[in-house]
């Protein structure tokens, strides 16, 4: 069951507070950010502000003072008093802003990854048309599983997060219909490669780890696919990555 810290919705033109409302389902956008400790850090917050306004443009849906805007409730909505382990999520259609934060739970090593037969509209944007993968996480506990979503035979995203799959020491990532987050920009950087592909379900046996990584996630270890009988060989690269992690956490600045 998700625990909800708060939950504001406004209107654009006023920044009038509404009735709260999640915007599921609607034309528009969102992003998801952690934020952590006393005070407050949100990890990657210019990235996640920066990429939802290009999202905003692109479907049309932004206008004069948007991003002023939005950092405005951000502001208003964090308490500087607060310890916070919690994810932070901004949603934006046409005529409204929510915010809402909820507790963020640590995936758990023994973790299994479910394949369900869905790619997302538009996959390369974080848009909200998102009312299936939530039906199947609302019966999920999210600490031990995720959903991962295949099309055509092929695994492209997980329903919260983006896959790599490594195999003799080289990471991989799907090619297309993804929307490649700010997390997975991070380890890019990070790494020396990121090989995109395609990775056709039946080809899952011959990776070593398959790792999520995401705002929510972070780096976890997926230890089961149990359809196909797919286990964990390693850790290795879930410790290099969640290392890179830690140390980003460590360096990123108090929110202000």
């Amino acid at each position: 069951m998700v625990t909800y810290l708060l939950k504001k919705s406004y209107q654009h033109k006023t920044l009038k507070e509404i009735n709260f409302k999640d915007l599921w389902g609607d034309k528009g956008v969102f992003t998801t950010m952690r934020i952590l400790g006393k005070p407050a850090k949100i990890i990657f917050f210019n990235s996640h502000i920066k990429n939802l306004v290009k999202s905003l443009k692109i479907y049309h849906l932004d206008r004069v003072n948007i991003q002023k805007d939005i950092l405005k409730l951000i502001r208003m909505n964090i308490d500087k008093s607060k310890s916070y382990n919690h994810l932070l999520r901004v949603a934006v259609n046409k005529k409204i802003i929510s915010v809402s934060l909820r507790d963020r739970k640590a995936p758990k090593l023994k973790f299994n990854l479910k394949l369900i037969n869905h790619k997302r509209i538009d996959p390369e944007l974080k848009n909200l048309k998102y009312k299936l993968i939530l039906k199947y996480l609302s019966k999920m506990d999210n600490t031990t599983s995720d959903v991962g979503l295949c099309f055509e035979k092929k695994i492209l995203e997980s329903g919260t997060s983006n896959i790599l799959f490594i195999k003799e020491d080289v990471v991989y990532s799907p090619l297309k219909s993804i929307y490649k987050g700010v997390t997975y920009s991070f380890f890019k950087k990070k790494l020396s490669e990121i090989i995109s592909k395609e990775i056709p379900v039946k080809s899952l046996n011959d990776y070593d780890e398959i790792l999520l990584i995401g705002s929510g996630k972070a780096v976890t270890s997926v230890e089961t696919i149990k359809e196909i009988n797919w286990k964990r060989k390693s850790l290795r690269y879930y410790k290099i990555l969640s290392n890179f992690y830690k140390k980003e956490i460590l360096k990123c600045p108090v929110y202000r």
